[in-house]
């Protein structure tokens, strides 16, 4: 085992490893990791998640809360190379971090625990990793779990992804009694933990198997190269190196991913784990990336430089801090570089290498690594770091949009001062988070991916930036509008012992068809009112459409005439007028079937096919309207209704619950449509009821 060194020094594309640790929540990754920097010497200890002192849960929400909410780089040094580990949270509430990440790894190791059925977390790794076209190892942990099913889990995954799988390792010891791995590619047995690994040769009882499997190992690695299949056909027998070699360039091009042992727990299969990222998982200089016009670059650290900022992170007292991944080129302490993106030249004072924490300081970051740089003025996650000369720009990480919405208010004025320029930052370090101000209801809305995502979002404004938000349900949308027509009269007649206050018009609604909007009609003839009051009653009748007639929503889609009235010469005036066209405009409004529209969503539902049972009947608990069912995928059904959406404020977590984490929706505006009658009600009540407690106070 390598010792520990003082310091990471520089390494050539071909020697670096950027590899994402990647699963469900709860499957062990960070103790994985844990061990993995013990057992290579970037660390001296290993901390555990229940103590709160591991190495890439370094943030105290982490701790508090015991599980992964933000992606950590932790380098390490492995036999002449460094890996660049990132332990990704699993949780889908922190899905973001995932799709950033894979766009700066080579590779990925998906942990997942020993039982028959994959989880949800698992599902989405591999998809990201096939989206992004990653090379990727499997890791199957807890191994020494009373219930460890290894050979269970192995039929699941052979059946599901066929002869991709390939079996690298075979356990040694059944649950309790799991003590090491049987490594198939030097036929050795690794017993023991961490840096304590002892090797023996295979024992009787697991030769046959172990030759038989070995067989597949070679077959698999033989498709990968040309030449090694030409050898392997000729009877020959490949050596190790030929072997690693056959199953890096088939794990580069996904037909080959190994399956790797072991326990996070207790370190077992974590030397082997790290054996096999340095000689199976690819190296930048195999990963070539492509910019936004197409064009293909090597990862040359002569070439021109290209740097991708994949995570920021906002810190109140050291300030913003930009994770990097230079694609091309070397970047040096104190270079100015453009951000294509912005258009912005940005001077490079603070350069590090990161190290969970803590930041080691750097002068010189060459292709193929990652970096961190702090107090760039405006840069953000997603943006490309070049120079004037290149201008080369890469894409842009595509995140999910978010389906939990919630209304959040500030527990203080205090608070509320602060709350505008906390989101702000907030909102940098997370591109997941969406914020918005609605007018017309008068919230803010704070959209994200869930509501753990929600919760530790607000908590991280309280404890960084000493901002109190609470959450509270968003209110929907409601609009009112008339059904008939309606006319009535609206008059104002104030007489003070000075100059009166009179105003008088007829006012005529009409609906009109939905989504059509507001129009304002003047039919007065003969002078009944002057000109120069129209105006006046025209924002009279604006106003009040913005407050309703009902139950104080915005009204739409009708038309407002005012055909008659009268004036004083000397009493009337514009307010006058506009007093008298709100009295005018309710009073019709009650002769013109008044009634409350409710917003209807377009909702598409993707969920396994043993689950469109529930996830239809859940529909139909909504009020829900279906619209079609149709294959998507293999063992996937897409399932379309129109929902109303005061049904589906939580609907995100629901279907979580029904699909156990397996269903995806979105959901769009389609049109607004009548509440129903005993819905309404209830709406009336509620708003009168508030009415009066505030004229009560």
């Amino acid at each position: 085992m390598p010792g520990r060194q003082a310091q990471l020094k520089q390494y050539s594309p071909d020697t670096i490893r950027n590899v994402a640790i990647v699963g469900h929540g709860g499957s062990g990754k960070t103790m994985l990791v844990e061990h993995m920097m013990y057992t290579a010497g970037a660390a001296e200890r290993v901390g555990t998640v229940e103590a709160g002192n591991t190495h890439s849960d370094f943030d105290p929400l982490e701790i508090r809360r015991k599980i992964s909410v933000s992606a950590s780089v932790l380098p390490l040094e492995w036999h002449d190379h460094k890996i660049n580990l990132i332990d990704v949270p699993g949780y889908p509430d922190f899905i973001g971090d995932l799709h950033a990440v894979a766009r700066v790894v080579d590779a990925m190791v998906i942990v997942c625990e020993a039982k028959r059925d994959l989880d949800v977390g698992f599902d989405l790794a591999w998809e990201v990793a096939e989206e992004h076209g990653l090379a990727r190892c499997i890791f199957i942990n807890k191994l020494e779990r009373d219930n460890a099913d290894y050979e269970g889990l192995m039929e699941t995954l052979h059946g599901r992804y066929g002869n991709r799988i390939v079996d690298a390792q075979i356990p040694i010891g059944h649950q309790a009694a799991f003590s090491g791995v049987l490594d198939l590619l030097n036929m050795k047995v690794y017993k023991g933990k961490d840096r304590g690994v002892e090797i023996e040769e295979v024992p009787t009882g697991y030769a046959d198997q172990a030759t038989a499997l070995r067989e597949k190992l070679m077959d698999a690695a033989a498709e990968g190269d040309d030449a090694l299949m030409e050898k392997y056909l000729g009877g020959e027998s490949l050596t190790e190196e030929e072997v690693e070699h056959g199953l890096m360039f088939g794990a580069k091009a996904g037909r080959v991913v190994p399956v790797l042992l072991g326990s996070a727990s207790s370190g077992i299969g974590v030397a082997t784990l790290l054996d096999r990222i340095v000689g199976e998982m690819p190296s930048p200089v195999y990963h070539p990336f492509t910019t936004v016009d197409g064009t293909k670059l090597e990862e040359d650290p002569n070439g021109p430089l290209v740097g991708f900022v994949f995570k920021t992170t906002a810190d109140p007292y050291v300030g913003k801090i930009n994770y990097v991944r230079i694609f091309s080129g070397t970047l040096k302490l104190d270079d100015h570089v453009l951000n294509v993106n912005r258009g912005k030249d940005e001077r490079v004072h603070n350069l590090f290498v990161p190290h969970g924490k803590a930041q080691q300081p750097a002068t010189v970051v060459t292709a193929g690594d990652i970096c961190a740089i702090a107090k760039l003025q405006d840069t953000h996650t997603g943006d490309t770091l070049t120079t004037a000369k290149d201008k080369v720009e890469l894409p842009p990480v595509t995140f999910p949009n978010p389906i939990y919405q919630v209304a959040i208010k500030a527990v203080t004025k205090a608070d509320e001062d602060k709350m505008g320029q906390a989101l702000a930052r907030l909102l940098e370090e997370d591109p997941t988070l969406r914020y918005t101000r609605d007018t017309v209801m008068h919230q803010e809305l704070l959209a994200g991916m869930g509501d753990i995502h929600i919760d530790t979002s607000l908590e991280k404004l309280r404890t960084r930036f000493g901002v109190n938000l609470e959450a509270v349900e968003a209110k929907v949308p409601y609009q009112e509008t008339v059904r008939s027509s309606g006319q009535a009269q609206g008059k104002f007649k104030r007489q003070t012992g000075g100059k009166g206050q009179y105003g008088d018009c007829w006012l005529r609604l009409e609906p009109q068809p939905r989504g059509s909007g507001f129009t304002f009609g003047n039919e007065v003839v003969g002078g009944a009112i002057p000109k120069n009051f129209i105006p006046a009653i025209e924002k009279g009748v604006r106003e009040t459409m913005l407050s309703g007639f009902l139950a104080g929503y915005p009204v739409v889609d009708l038309k407002c005439v005012v055909y008659d009235g009268s004036y004083h010469d000397v009493d009337s005036s514009e307010m006058a007028f506009k007093t008298a066209a709100r009295i005018g405009f309710r009073a019709a409004a009650e002769k013109a079937q008044p009634t409350i529209l409710e917003p209807i969503l377009k909702l598409e539902v993707e969920v396994p096919d043993e689950a469109v049972g529930d996830v239809v009947g859940d529909l139909n608990t909504r009020r829900g309207q279906m619209q079609g069912m149709e294959p998507s995928a293999p063992g996937k059904t897409r399932v379309a209704a129109l929902v109303p959406m005061a049904t589906m404020t939580r609907y995100a977590l629901d279907l979580r619950s029904i699909t156990k984490g397996r269903g995806r929706f979105n959901a769009d505006l389609s049109h607004y449509d009548e509440l129903p009658h005993n819905e309404q009600a209830a709406l009336v009540k509620e708003y009168e009821k508030h009415k009066k407690e505030d004229e009560d106070h």
